[in-house]
């Protein structure tokens, strides 16, 4: 992770939309950030790219950020204090903490009006749900955390979610590893990085 990169182009490693949006922080291991979600139009670029809203939406939340740029803005605190949330939340699933009153209760917040813009369509004779078209600047936030409700109530059918151990990192992911044992978000970025510092430490003993 670099300084340099922006939401267009961080890396998506998580293996699912609510732990990429944790990581839309560079950094949560020795130091915290850089940011990545400076502005509304951040948090929009991150859901297109997520395929969290689709084209069209994007444009009209865009077009509504510029209309409205004070609720906007508080819309973007609001999304941060989320993803805040549910990166302490993910954490407890390799951790003996337990999972803080607060935080679930700002989730089960975010999730009520997410489920009301939902319903049940049908698409090549199966039964799906889909979103209401996302009008209001909340959307995104209440998309996320669907997807993150989704991901959590379904633990005992999936792959655990870790941290990174890298030093300057701390980002999470689904760890489909073979052994369940994975270490690293990505074995090119923060493993070589590891086994550079490993080897250099060896050197100078």
């Amino acid at each position: 992770m670099t300084s340099q990169k922006t939401i267009e182009d961080i890396s998506l490693l998580g293996g699912h939309p609510a732990l990429d949006f944790v990581n839309t922080v560079d950094s949560r291991g020795e130091r915290w950030g850089p940011e990545f979600l400076n502005t509304y139009g951040d948090l929009v670029t991150w859901a297109g790219r997520l395929d969290v809203i689709d084209d069209e939406e994007r444009n009209l939340l865009l077009a509504k950020a510029t209309e409205l740029p004070v609720q906007a803005h508080r819309e973007l605190i609001h999304a941060k204090e989320l993803r805040e949330a549910l990166h302490r939340i993910f954490l407890t699933e390799s951790g003996d903490a337990p999972i803080g009153e607060d935080d679930l209760a700002l989730l089960d917040r975010a999730v009520r009006p997410a489920h009301s813009q939902r319903k049940l369509v049908s698409i090549a004779g199966t039964i799906r749900w889909r979103h209401a078209p996302a009008g209001q600047l909340d959307a995104i936030a209440h998309r996320v955390s669907w997807l993150a409700a989704e991901l959590l109530t379904s633990k005992t059918e999936r792959r655990p979610i870790r941290a990174c151990q890298g030093p300057n990192c701390g980002w999470l992911f689904l760890d489909h590893s073979r052994n369940g044992h994975r270490r690293w978000c990505s074995d090119r970025t923060c493993g070589s990085h590891a086994r550079v510092r490993k080897f250099r430490a060896l050197q100078s003993d």
